[in-house]
């Protein structure tokens, strides 16, 4: 199994999952142009691609969905919630999930797992290789780690989780009171120290990679994400690489059992390796 982050932030989002038999998308926040010309740098044609996995509506998860899945005969994986807010995907072909429960599609099974955030049936996604029995969570856009989230990345080999915000940046950063406490709120997103909390919990033998989403331009930046979360992993004697994802370049590949060959030179640290 290979991983790659076509760009993660507020701007958009999409991550590649490929396997010999198989290429999913989670998210396709980009334009279909972008998502081309980012698809390119990995060496994958969109046509390719069997599905995108949506894990919510926002626009920066969803932007290039409907293009995307029309241009290049993409299926569709979503929950129901989510297929209501985005009415022109009437014509798409879809598979519904409920937000717990599981799909496969191709080589992957995928188990769809409840998270908070303030849109409509968000999920996290564990994509598994029913052949290489290789495991990838998925696990952006919530306000806290609930119990169900924490179980769910138990024994992954990848986990990309969002470090979105440094609390002292937010508190004195730009955005006003209300914008602020929406962010830090119980259906907002991860801070830095969170998401340092919930990867330590994950760590286990075979967890070789960690990848930090989701960063705010505004109120983080990947040096300090990295030292918050990797200061949390050496602590928990974590042993593999510890990568920040970037807006506007791609990452990876990032593969099961071996460090990150780096397509365009993110931050990252390799703890213990």
């Amino acid at each position: 199994m290979k991983l790659w982050v076509l760009g993660s932030g507020s701007s958009g989002n999409a991550i590649l999952i490929e396997t010999a038999r198989t290429r999913i998308l989670v998210d396709a926040g980009f334009a279909p142009r972008v998502l081309k010309q980012r698809l390119a740098v990995a060496g994958v044609a969109p046509e390719s691609i069997e599905a995108v996995v949506v894990t919510h509506e926002h626009t920066d998860h969803i932007k290039g969905v409907a293009s995307a899945a029309r241009k290049w005969g993409w299926t569709v994986v979503c929950t129901a919630g989510t297929r209501m807010m985005c009415p022109d995907w009437a014509e798409l072909r879809t598979i519904l999930t409920p937000r717990k429960s599981s799909v496969v599609v191709g080589d992957f099974h995928l188990e769809t797992v409840p998270v908070s955030h303030d849109a409509n049936e968000p999920i996290a996604v564990i994509v598994t290789s029913m052949e290489e029995g290789a495991r990838a969570g998925i696990v952006y856009d919530l306000g806290h780690v609930t119990e169900s989230v924490s179980r769910a990345l138990d024994k992954l080999d990848i986990l990309v989780i969002e470090s979105n915000h440094d609390e002292g940046m937010l508190r004195t950063g730009p955005y006003p009171p209300s914008v602020q406490a929406r962010i830090r709120g119980k259906y907002g997103h991860l801070s830095n120290r969170d998401a340092a909390h919930a990867a330590s919990q994950s760590i286990h033998s075979a967890l070789n990679n960690i990848v930090l989403a989701h960063l705010s331009e505004q109120n983080n930046n990947p040096r300090t994400a990295l030292g918050t979360v990797g200061d949390s992993l050496r602590r928990a004697r974590f042993r593999g690489r510890l990568t920040a994802a970037a807006q506007n370049s791609v990452v990876g590949p990032i593969c099961v059992g071996a460090g990150t060959g780096i397509a365009t030179a993110p931050i990252q640290l390799a703890l213990g390796i």
